[in-house]
């Protein structure tokens, strides 16, 4: 893992029994706000105050749940990312369950489920440890994650994913529209003036003439791996495949005011009704958006 929130010389100690009579002091976190915690030890019959804020309880919790590394540095991650901003320096025992919905509900319904594992993960063993006298996180419900496949996320799905050591790959591809082929043909050399230079496939020529193109470049290259496997695994969840990005590109670039026309040659795509057929496509978000521009424009809001 690249980065913790603990020190692992100071804790390589500290079993979890320990943790579970609440006995975890001289731990050292690697956060510069946290240089010591001191917790005053009680007896098992005896319960005492626990001044803990989310940030060091996720500090102390994440480090020993039973969970792979893989899952671990999830957790990590999207703690860090969702929660750490707003309620790190909030005392667990005055976070409520208002603060974790305003911050949950505004998630693609993927990243909001996921956090919410993380926060009730969390709150649950801090309940269980008596450090809480009351869970936040109970009852609330996780957001419906769509089933069967999905035609493609928005980029703003796509930029709060978390895809794993993936992810600027993926959002690479969500942002430039390359076929796999084209992608894993792809160099640093290609990329210069601020454009994306794509003038072959890792099986030779592309799929057609049209697809040899240049798209102005927005960042997040890595070279890409030989196999699409470990791309198409982390997106499985997301019900989505790789092609889908090129959707997602699409979209972007629909949304964006883009041409048809444009599209196409930004696509590869031999004919514009290729891309039409995509740019066809409504979100229920559009559906909204129109209905509020024609009530404002009617003067019936």
């Amino acid at each position: 893992m690249s980065e913790t929130f603990w020190n692992s010389e100071e804790m390589s100690g500290i079993s979890d029994n320990r943790l579970l009579r609440a006995d975890f002091a001289q731990v050292t976190f690697d956060f510069p706000e946290l240089a010591l915690i001191d917790v005053v030890r009680r007896k098992e019959s005896e319960r005492s105050e626990l001044n803990m804020n989310l940030h060091t309880l996720a500090g102390v919790i994440i480090p020993f749940l039973p969970i792979t590394e893989k899952t671990r540095y999830t957790y990590t991650w999207c703690y860090k990312r969702h929660f750490d901003g707003e309620l790190g320096s909030t005392d667990v025992n005055e976070i409520s369950r208002q603060d974790i919905e305003r911050i949950i509900s505004p998630l693609p319904k993927q990243s909001g489920y996921q956090a919410l594992m993380v926060i009730k993960t969390l709150f649950r063993e801090a309940h269980e440890r008596g450090w809480v006298d009351i869970n936040p996180t109970k009852g609330i419900k996780a957001p419906k994650i769509r089933t069967g496949h999905s035609p493609f996320l928005t980029w703003e799905e796509v930029r709060d994913g978390f895809f794993g050591n993936y992810d600027n790959h993926i959002r690479f591809l969500a942002l430039h529209g390359l076929r796999w082929g084209e992608a894993t043909a792809l160099t640093k050399d290609d990329i210069h003036d601020g454009l994306v230079h794509i003038n072959q496939s890792v099986h030779g020529a592309t799929k057609t003439q049209s697809g040899v193109r240049t798209v102005p470049y927005l960042g997040y290259f890595e070279t890409f791996p030989a196999t699409r496997k470990p791309l198409a695994k982390v997106l499985k969840p997301y019900g989505v495949n790789i092609h889908s990005l090129r959707k997602t590109y699409a979209y972007l670039l629909k949304t964006n005011g883009v041409h048809v026309t444009t599209a196409q040659k930004l696509l590869g795509h031999a004919s514009p009704m290729v891309t039409l057929s995509i740019y066809t496509k409504v979100l229920d978000q559009e559906t909204l958006e129109t209905g509020a521009k024609i009530s404002r424009s009617l003067g019936l809001l």
